[in-house]
């Protein structure tokens, strides 16, 4: 008898960022109590899992992506106790927890840092990347993600540490055996207190040579997640998830091979980046070419069918809301939700829900710097601002692109701070919380939620979802994206008018598209086949029992 699909092939799952989801004590920052008060909303959308941004204890310097314990809690979260209390709730809810894992640098009020940069002698100080050189000279010209060299003095030992990121987060030697089962030794862990995964954060970046510039996709970076995986969940149920900025279609089936001696899925990145300057910063803005998006989307579509297994998302805590990015957050707020809904969840791989996506929550425009608080984008403006951009083209970069879009608290209700906190909340609450709210949308039967709620259901009731293969419709069309699935005899075709002006197919174009039965639409009233209302969006299925 053959193995049954994965759980996770058939799932949808939830990322929560939980300083910005529900505080249950006041003090403005969402914690562990508060993700238990809301789980009974999140059992009724139909998620199978909560990918959960890291919660460890961090001196949150990039908002806990600074692990300073890799088995404890930070106490703005809660505790320990309290994880164990989600884990067990959430089961009770037919919920995983995903823990999200940073294993490429770690914070530096680590232990295992603090150590670090005592003395050469010290045996954690390989744990680190260090390289020999002069006060005010790094060893080159490498720079950090978030801004400036990406390498920092320690007097104390001579030597300059190498970070990918913020200057508190030192990147860990992954040549060093003893840190590589230190790693695996606090996913072990986690996986003793039940967790149902993992979602591993820029792991092709483990293996880098910073003498030779290499960041990502290490000539080591496979066999390291090979030991990983044998040493930790390989063999299990667990769902692991690799972040691959640096994936390709070519390597991303090394990832996710479907004999599990890697990761389950990987994320990856390609479509992100279709509406920026090619060459240039996230933040150097170009309007999303819709040929663009058709032939990236299709390449890895067709290219991981079959051979591994992709993450299906449009937002996450570093991307900005979806519905304001491609969408239209004004007229057809809802209608444009639905419709990028609709092409994403149609496609093989499993969905990816942001909180929030499923209200058609949108980006924010803070008027002035000091109403953010994510480090990219304050060094971002700093940085700008020294070189002479304009403070109106940098926020206008930044209302677009921003990660503090993403992280604005949770829209529960019209009460005072959407009824996120009885306290100051850490980052403002969007003003549209009143129009845009979880109470209003569960209320309402024709909203985003509901209409996510519909999509998470034909998921799980028709297998050519998680398993069809597919064939990308009309490429040519500029304004129209529509696709088929097929499994045997069964035919899907998901048809997404992706602007505002209305479109007209010509007969002959439709006549010969199996639209037996319509299993979803975002417009309640029946649909013409050939013409498309704005952000119109349909799935059709023949022999639909």
């Amino acid at each position: 008898m053959a193995n049954p699909q994965p759980w996770w092939k058939n799932a949808v799952i939830y990322q929560i960022y939980p300083r910005s989801f529900q505080d249950s004590n006041g003090d403005g920052i969402g914690d562990l109590a508060g993700i238990i008060q809301r789980l009974g909303y999140l059992e009724s959308l139909g998620i199978d899992a909560i990918w959960l941004s890291p919660v460890y204890r961090s001196p949150q310097d990039d908002n806990g992506y600074d692990i300073s314990d890799y088995c404890d809690i930070d106490p703005m979260f809660g505790t320990l106790a309290g994880m164990d209390d989600l884990i067990a709730e959430a089961k009770k809810h037919h919920i995983r927890i995903i823990m999200d894992l940073v294993l490429n640098h770690s914070s530096d009020e680590h232990r295992w840092f603090q150590e670090a940069k005592k003395s050469r002698d010290n045996p954690y100080h390989d744990y680190y990347v260090w390289r020999d050189g002069v006060e005010g000279t790094p060893p080159n010209k490498m720079r950090a993600a978030f801004g400036g060299s990406a390498w920092t003095w320690v007097p104390e030992v001579g030597q300059y540490y190498f970070h990918q990121f913020s200057i508190k987060q030192p990147d860990l030697n992954w040549d060093n055996p003893a840190l590589r089962q230190e790693l695996y030794k606090a996913i072990r862990f986690w996986m003793d207190k039940g967790v149902g995964g993992f979602r591993l954060d820029v792991i092709d970046q483990i293996a880098k040579d910073p003498d030779l510039g290499i960041t990502s996709n290490g000539p080591m970076l496979h066999a390291y997640i090979r030991e990983l995986n044998a040493n930790t969940f390989g063999g299990t149920d667990l769902v692991t998830v690799g972040e691959a900025w640096g994936a390709n279609v070519r390597n991303a089936p090394i990832f996710s091979d479907p004999r599990g001696k890697e990761f389950s899925m990987v994320f990856q990145f390609e479509h992100i980046g279709l509406d920026q300057i090619p060459g240039k910063a996230k933040w150097d803005l170009a309007p999303l070419q819709l040929s663009a998006l058709k032939e990236v989307l299709t390449k890895w579509q067709v290219g991981l069918h079959g051979k591994g297994w992709n993450s299906l998302f449009w937002n996450n805590h570093d991307l900005p809301r979806i519905v304001s990015r491609w969408g239209n957050d004004g007229a057809y707020r809802q209608e444009s939700a639905k419709m990028l809904a609709t092409l994403l969840h149609g496609m093989q791989g499993t969905p990816y829900i942001y909180q929030g996506e499923e209200l058609g929550m949108t980006n924010v425009a803070f008027p002035t710097i000091d109403d953010y608080r994510d480090i990219e984008t304050l060094n971002m403006y700093r940085e700008r601002t020294q070189a002479g951009y304009s403070k109106a083209d940098i926020l206008r970069s930044l209302h677009a692109k921003s990660r503090d879009n993403a992280r604005t608290p949770m829209q529960w209700d019209a009460t005072t701070n959407a009824g996120f906190t009885d306290g100051t909340p850490w980052l403002q609450v969007n003003p549209n919380y009143t129009a845009i709210n979880a109470a209003d949308e569960v209320a309402d039967a024709g909203s985003v939620f509901h209409y996510y709620q519909a999509l998470i259901r034909l998921r799980k009731q028709y297998p050519i979802f998680s398993e069809g293969d597919f064939t990308l419709l009309f490429a040519d069309h500029p304004a129209l994206f529509a696709y088929q699935r097929r499994l045997g005899d069964q035919v899907m075709t998901v048809l997404c008018n992706f602007y505002k002006e209305p479109l007209t197919l010509p007969a002959d174009a439709v006549a010969p598209l199996p639209l037996d039965t319509l299993l979803l639409g975002n417009y309640d009233t029946p649909a013409n086949a050939a013409h498309f209302r704005p952000y119109e969006a349909r799935i059709y299925l023949n022999n639909a029992e």
